[in-house]
């Protein structure tokens, strides 16, 4: 399985103009941050998890020439907003593409992008099958996605673990129930806003606690805002088998 960060970033406290902290004016670019989501490749399958709004972008930048589904974690807007852009998959495959979501989120995504279920569709609109999914494994396409529900706040938001890898975003409290189907995982990723206390997101050194508690063999932190720091100063910070994540890094997981 290839993992593939199409980004690590998050809205929460990214300036909408032009802005001269360490992070916006980096020239490292770990530091350029785009809306979180994930890619895998499994075998010829290729899967992402969350289009937010930067999806157009991301699947340009991965060179992604098809799209086998969409899985969603949550219905916040920066993790369905680029779900319009489907609609270049449909030219390019000539079919429908399969989104996996709760029925919280198929109900935005049903308000956000109602046109693309109307009776009478205008040409050109997305074409997507809507795929129900909850707090109990699902397959796609032979693939086994084990949901890990989460907090986020008062939300109920999906984590998932698919084999050896397990991703979370968007969450401040994992009941010990669901704590338990991440534990064995060798790769564990998990969001770790920044450093201040926030009412819906794990901060860093909460992240940190529980990944120690987990114990995967390797953990990638992502949702990071840029009040967490630059790339370099943070892992300077972090245990010898936590690592910050970045987009475009990717990974090999038997």
């Amino acid at each position: 399985m290839r993992i593939k960060f199409l980004g690590t970033g998050t809205s929460q406290g990214v300036p909408l103009i032009s802005c001269k902290c360490a992070v916006c004016a980096s020239t490292d670019e770990r530091d350029k941050r785009l809306r979180s989501a994930v890619a895998l490749t499994i075998g010829e399958q290729y899967i992402v998890i969350d289009s937010g709004p930067d999806f157009r972008q991301q699947m340009l930048r991965d060179n992604a020439t098809h799209l086998d589904a969409i899985v969603f974690t949550h219905e916040h807007k920066d993790h369905i907003a680029g779900l319009d852009d489907v609609r270049a998959f449909n030219f390019t495959m000539g079919q429908p593409v399969n989104v996996y979501c709760t029925e919280q989120v198929e109900e935005a995504l049903r308000r956000e992008f109602h046109y693309a279920f109307s009776e009478k569709k205008y040409p050109g609109v997305p074409e997507i099958i809507l795929n129900r999914i909850e707090n109990s494994p699902f397959n796609i396409n032979g693939i086994t996605f084990t949901p890990i529900e989460v907090l986020h706040f008062k939300m109920k938001v999906l984590g998932f673990r698919i084999g050896n890898f397990t991703y979370i975003t968007d969450a401040n409290f994992i009941s010990e129930e669901e704590i338990q189907k991440i534990i064995g995982s060798e790769i564990l990723v998990l969001n770790g806003l920044r450093k201040e206390a926030h009412p819906s997101h794990f901060t860093f050194d909460e992240a940190l606690k529980l990944i120690a508690r987990i114990k995967p063999k390797e953990a990638y932190l992502t949702h990071i805002s840029h009040q967490l720091g630059k790339h370099a100063d943070v892992t300077a910070e972090l245990p010898p088998n936590v690592h910050l994540a970045y987009d475009g890094l990717a990974l090999e997981l038997e």
